[in-house]
């Protein structure tokens, strides 16, 4: 693939708010890095249903999981091909994370469902996914995968950290881009304030309005992993089996629960950020529009947090995994294992070649819609 063309990267994160999409391209800078121009950011929320199903994508029998994998697909086609009618230039290529249903690396297990395979045909753009099984099979985490973007992308930052559903956060040290997961954060926070009926805390206000407990501070904070060198990732299995049932034991009221967690997190970042000679720590995903939890951060962490611009903050993992797609279609390393435990950098992602590349005029009404599979996938929602 040649520079400057469009990647559209996508993300669906563990934070369910929807897929996060971003249109850009890379040209060579010095030393080894890239730079990026975004044409566009957007992100397009699942209806209530696809998010139902999606949280409860562990449970469901094979056969519906696989069903599952190709609604999501067929949902994300139609997002992008909107997407796409409003952008004045077209993507050459897609790069899609997928959304994670298991991720068990000990277990040589990682699933990231949303078919790459139907993404290309609906679209008809070819389609680089499942950027995680590889690392795994090499036994790394296969997670986190946005430091080599971190690196390439955002190296003036001496750390980047991404508050999604899981936070992040990725360094230099010793010359090689060092990476873990440091605790649950939109995972915990959202599901808390879907228990006060709302999608989430905005600003975090709710949080701010509540009091530590801290009995279950100090429970939260005693956790084995955190205790365990890097690296290392985490799933959601981890979250229902380890961390949620912490929150379900304590008698506190749901807003003191919000507080608590915010105090958690904080204090964890805390805990890997500092320790190093980082001077500025970038922070994005949707955490970084909580205030609340920012200030609590800035109030344990030594150094400078930058919250960047808007399509930053939204856009970064998207950008950031069009990056690795554009890197998987010139072969080059686009996992590293530093980062990730993994025997070897490699190049990661299964490709699926679209119909005539990215200047289809393939739609939604295309005739491949029309297999008989996919539409008793769509009939699902």
């Amino acid at each position: 693939m040649k520079e400057n063309e469009f990647v559209l990267g996508l993300m669906s994160g563990t934070s369910l708010d929807g897929l996060d999409m971003a249109l850009c391209r890379f040209a060579k800078a010095p030393q080894e890095r890239w730079t990026y121009e975004v044409e566009a950011v957007q992100t397009c929320p699942y209806d209530a249903a696809l998010r139902k199903r999606l949280a409860t994508a562990t449970e469901l029998p094979a056969c519906e999981l696989v069903r599952l994998d190709a609604a999501l697909a067929t949902e994300m086609a139609g997002m992008v091909n909107r997407f796409r009618k409003s952008c004045p230039v077209r993507p050459q290529l897609i790069a899609s994370h997928g959304h994670t249903v298991f991720h068990q690396p000990s277990a040589g297990v990682t699933l990231q469902i949303g078919s790459g395979a139907i993404l290309a045909a609906l679209t008809g753009i070819t389609t680089v996914c499942d950027f995680r099984t590889a690392d795994v099979a090499l036994g790394g985490q296969g997670a986190p995968l946005a430091p080599l973007g971190d690196e390439l992308l955002f190296g003036s930052y001496e750390a980047c950290l991404n508050l999604g559903g899981i936070a992040n956060i990725s360094f230099r040290e010793k010359g090689l881009r060092r990476a873990f997961d440091v605790s649950p954060c939109n995972m915990a926070l959202n599901g808390l304030a879907g228990q006060l009926g709302m999608d989430f805390d905005r600003n975090g206000e709710t949080a701010r309005g509540g009091k530590v407990d801290s009995k279950l501070l100090d429970r939260l904070n005693g956790l084995a992993y955190y205790r365990l060198r890097g690296p290392k990732s985490l799933g959601k299995e981890w979250f229902e089996a380890v961390f949620r049932p912490c929150l379900e034991a304590s008698a506190s009221s749901v807003e003191d629960k919000l507080r608590t967690v915010v105090e958690h997190v904080a204090l964890q970042v805390a805990a890997a950020a500092d320790g190093r000679e980082e001077e500025r720590v970038l922070v994005t995903g949707g955490g970084a529009w909580n205030g609340f939890l920012v200030e609590r951060m800035q109030s344990h962490v030594r150094r400078k947090l930058a919250v960047p611009d808007a399509p930053t903050v939204n856009g970064k993992e998207a950008i950031i995994f069009a990056l690795l797609g554009f890197l998987r279609m010139r072969n080059g390393v686009n996992c590293l294992s530093s980062a990730t435990g993994a025997s070897a950098d490699h190049c990661a992602g299964a490709v699926y070649p679209g119909k005539t590349g990215g200047n289809s005029r393939c739609n939604m009404q295309n005739a491949r819609c029309k297999d008989a599979r996919i539409q008793d996938a769509m009939r699902l929602y």
